[in-house]
């Protein structure tokens, strides 16, 4: 079964950068959409940045410029560069892939933390 592995959430100061990796392991499709959510508490989760397979990409308005998504296709990996990062960036950060049949698999979360 498909399974998504997170990693490099931690805490940083604003201005500071932050990358996150998610790795995807099982049976996916060979064409899909990859991506970062993100959830604050009391808020609801809101889309980040996603990617196809050939690197098209789509970002929040409030993350545009600041931060970047790639795709490393062979590895079934996806990476959030994160720059700039600003205290309203704090959350729990998810990566998601939805596969080609409609099927959506979601990683555990990382906790970003943005404070001085």
């Amino acid at each position: 079964q498909v399974q998504l592995v997170e990693s490099g959430g931690g805490v940083v100061q604003p201005g500071g950068s932050l990358r996150l990796s998610c790795a995807a392991s099982g049976s996916i499709s060979r064409f899909n959409v990859m991506g970062w959510y993100r959830q604050a508490p009391g808020k609801q989760r809101e889309l980040v940045a996603t990617a196809t397979t050939r690197s098209i990409t789509n970002y929040s308005r409030s993350v545009k410029g600041r931060f970047t998504i790639s795709r490393d296709n062979a590895k079934n990996a996806v990476y959030l560069q994160m720059n700039s990062l600003k205290p309203e960036d704090t959350a729990v950060y998810y990566c998601n892939l939805i596969d080609s049949d409609s099927s959506a698999y979601w990683g555990q979360g990382t906790q970003v933390t943005v404070s001085s």
